[in-house]
């Protein structure tokens, strides 16, 4: 039989090989060995999904099984649009509409760019659309807009004569929209970020711990890095590197108040006495990035989950790369225990800060932490 463009990679089972209850196993423990092997249906909504789909389990008397996913659309069924099941044959059409209605938002900032433009855009309802796009990004299409026109501002910022210029080439109607937002996506005002933090003050301290050097910067409204490294230097180039012209200024103990309290409760961390330390943070992030690390302050000591646990928990259950490179960008090390997710398999996965690290701290919390 020659290939059609909806066949698997790995090729559909052949007939003799369609063992319903291995299959049906295989949907209860939502196992990823199988996608792009089989699909099943569910006659009672039409929908066809991935045998790992993180839906809720339907009945058994309501499921029926298929080689692929164009058996399953000559029964009458569609594919999921939560676990978007054609992605596992490499063909997925709302993927390819996203991809586009992407680059012309990155493209055309400056205009008006509704649910509704977007969704007719990609020759969808806004309703579908709407689910489609955020299955794909991690985010709503508002938000990437949002985002997008966020990064275009810090670009902006950097080349425009003045801030106001900056903010309008960005695609911002207004000003006031966008000091209603900069605490969540720049940390400080517009003007500060164009300066790289200048006008803005780092108190900063370094300590000798299990884990190396750890190092603590913070503005008056908090943390805004909390880093592991091999030496005082190291960690130091960092904080000059993520804050160029910001004002930093060493602290020698005993510190002042509150900055002696949060580097207290980091060290009586990393020595099992306290859980989880909720400190004050001063951090640049999406929308999304601050969804997925609240979800992972949520997370006990000596517990664990894995990237896609993660992306499900914040309903988001398609943007497991989304969620990895939130845990690559965090800049506060324990405080956000993004050394607490970890592949499916079980296998660390990675740390920006050495999987040494990760394991010496999974190791500890696995001890003091139950």
């Amino acid at each position: 039989m020659a290939r059609t463009a909806w066949m698997p990679q790995n090729q559909s089972m052949p007939e003799q090989a369609l063992n319903e209850e291995i299959l049906w196993q295989a949907v209860q423990t939502r196992d990823k060995a199988w996608d792009g092997r089989a699909v099943f249906g569910v006659v009672t909504t039409g929908v066809y999904c991935r045998l790992s789909c993180p839906c809720r389990t339907p009945l058994r008397r309501n499921v029926r099984f298929f080689r692929d996913p164009q058996e399953a659309g000559r029964a009458g069924l569609r594919p999921c649009l939560r676990c978007r099941p054609l992605a596992s044959w490499g063909v997925d059409p709302d993927a390819a509409r996203i991809e586009a209605v992407c680059a012309f938002i990155r493209a055309n900032l400056e205009d008006t760019l509704t649910l509704a433009t977007l969704a007719a855009r990609a020759e969808l309802s806004p309703y579908h659309f709407q689910r489609a796009f955020r299955a794909a990004t991690g985010v709503t299409p508002r938000q990437y807009v949002e985002d997008c026109r966020i990064a275009r501002l810090k670009e902006e910022l950097r080349q425009q004569d003045s801030v106001t210029d900056a903010i309008y080439a960005a695609g911002f109607g207004s000003g006031s929209r966008v000091y209603e937002r900069v605490d969540s996506h720049l940390g400080m005002t517009p003007a500060s970020y164009r300066a790289g933090g200048g006008g803005v003050e780092i108190s900063w301290a370094s300590t000798a711990c299990a884990m190396g050097w750890m190092m603590l910067g913070a503005t008056d409204r908090g943390l805004c890095f909390v880093q592991f490294g091999a030496t005082e230097t190291a960690l130091l180039d960092s904080l000059r590197a993520e804050f160029p012209d910001a004002r930093l200024r060493p602290l020698a103990q005993p510190y002042p108040e509150p900055f002696g309290r949060w580097m207290s409760a980091l060290q009586a961390h990393l020595d099992g006495s306290q859980p989880n330390p909720r400190l004050p943070l001063d951090i640049r992030a999406t929308a999304f990035r601050i969804r997925v690390w609240t979800y992972l302050q949520s997370i006990p000591r000596g517990g664990t989950r894995s990237y896609s646990q993660v992306a499900a928990a914040i309903g988001q259950p398609a943007a497991v790369r989304a969620v990895a490179s939130a845990c690559a960008a965090n800049p506060v090390a324990l405080v956000i225990p993004c050394h607490r997710v970890i592949r499916g398999d079980g296998s660390l996965g990675g740390y920006r800060w050495g999987l040494d690290r990760k394991q010496a701290l999974l190791r500890a919390e696995s001890v003091s932490g139950r």
